[in-house]
């Protein structure tokens, strides 16, 4: 199983010094049946794409709670075996919680199938989107308008072999 896991750029350094992304139990993002249920579709890289983008998502959110972080969304996706990401069954439809997987080990940075993050470029609407989040949770649809800016922004797909140039 995919799983996407949201870090942050400090995030993403940590775990290439450790070898790993810990410590568990840590939150991820895959293809869950909520997730199905929610998206109704049975093509699986749309609904990977969608839990990617759930995962930037609360990238985002790591990032609007530390005003020292560089404001670029980081997502590592990693293979793990079947039945290791476990999904709240409590959690239903709720939208916050899509394609929420807990897992409670480590997650060795070996095993990482890729690493998306942010173009430079994107650290513009990415700054403006972690100070509008607050608003957007409240309600406020210009906040929420601004906090869409980021996620019109691709995020780009790097090798873990690639981790050492993101992290200078």
């Amino acid at each position: 199983m995919r799983v996407y896991v949201p870090l942050t750029l400090s995030g993403l350094a940590a775990a290439h010094g450790a070898g790993e992304v810990g410590p568990g139990p840590l939150t991820a993002y895959a293809v869950t049946p909520g997730l199905r249920e929610w998206y109704v579709s049975d093509d699986i890289e749309e609904l990977e794409y969608a839990a990617l983008n759930r995962a930037a998502a609360a990238s985002l959110r790591m990032i609007a709670g530390n005003p020292d972080e560089v404001r670029r969304r980081v997502v590592v996706a990693v293979d793990v075996p079947d039945g290791s990401a476990v999904a709240d069954p409590d959690s239903g439809l709720s939208a916050a919680s899509l394609g929420e997987v807990k897992i409670a080990a480590v997650l060795p940075l070996a095993k990482a199938a890729a690493v998306h993050v942010d173009a430079d470029d994107a650290e513009k609407d990415v700054t403006a989107a972690a100070a509008a989040l607050g608003a957007a949770d409240l309600g406020d649809d210009d906040a929420q308008f601004t906090v869409d800016g980021a996620e019109d922004h691709e995020l780009l797909w790097f090798g873990v072999q690639e981790i050492p140039q993101l992290i200078r």
